[in-house]
């Protein structure tokens, strides 16, 4: 049921706005990634290029990590 609901939602925005582009967008708030549709000013995310390292971690602060290296 949930599929039907998809491709019906889809087929009626492409009916509407044209076709769209989808790639791998970066939260860095919360660290996660997940696909969704991607404006042309938008970049989508590199999965090679990726650290997790530099998300912002909610137990930790960016700003002490790099104060102890």
């Amino acid at each position: 049921m949930a599929f039907c609901y998809a491709a019906v939602h889809e087929y009626l925005r492409y009916k509407a706005e044209g076709s769209a582009t989808y790639g791998l967008v970066f939260d860095e708030e919360t660290g996660t990634s997940y696909v969704t549709g991607i404006g042309d000013e938008a970049e989508a995310f590199d999965p090679g290029e990726f650290n997790p390292d530099d998300y912002n971690d909610p137990e930790t602060n960016k700003w002490d990590r790099e104060a102890r290296f």
